[in-house]
């Protein structure tokens, strides 16, 4: 039995081995496309300052085609980074556009939410903490930005496994 689990720890050994190698060579590959488009896209303002005077046809020719090329190599570039949906990429590959956080340097105020009655509205028994739901936003007070972090606690019923959660505040600027 312990030959047969030294044998796939190997097997999967090899294999993440392959996807470590595959995921180089496509970090390689787009980083290559992106310094293409750069280069394109120098080109490309040259191009147009140098046409910016003059309309020759030749240099609006060269223009039209180095635009055509740098939309296709950004589609192309999109599709590798998953920023296009992509039925063919894994969704587990395929980033997912995040917000990045507010910097720890801005002072916070917490709000905690707790759910509006103590017991379970489905069946009255006692609840439990579960975890919580935060959201921040950014207030502006006197030239001044401030976090204000809302902490929505979950507490779940220890006799039906019922989730309850106080509902959400609105925000300035929904999403």
């Amino acid at each position: 039995m312990s030959d047969t689990s030294s044998d796939d720890i190997l097997l999967l050994k090899q294999r993440l081995a392959e996807q470590e190698a595959l995921i180089h060579a496509l970090q390689e590959k787009l980083s290559n496309r992106e310094r293409e488009i750069d280069h394109l896209q120098a080109q490309l303002d040259k191009l147009r300052r140098m046409n910016f005077g003059s309309r020759s046809e030749k240099v609006s020719r060269r223009i039209a085609q180095m635009e055509a090329d740098l939309n296709r190599l950004q589609k192309e570039s999109d599709t590798l980074t998953g920023r296009v949906d992509d039925p063919a990429v894994q969704r587990a590959l395929r980033q997912t556009r995040t917000r990045k956080p507010f910097p720890e340097s801005l002072p916070r105020d917490e709000k905690r939410l707790l759910p509006a009655e103590p017991c379970c509205p489905d069946c009255g028994g006692a609840l439990r903490y579960l975890g919580e739901d935060a959201a921040e936003q950014l207030e502006l007070m006197r030239s001044a930005f401030r976090v204000i972090r809302t902490v929505r606690e979950k507490h779940a019923c220890t006799k039906c496994d019922a989730i309850v959660q106080a509902p959400a505040p609105s925000r300035p600027i929904e999403r």
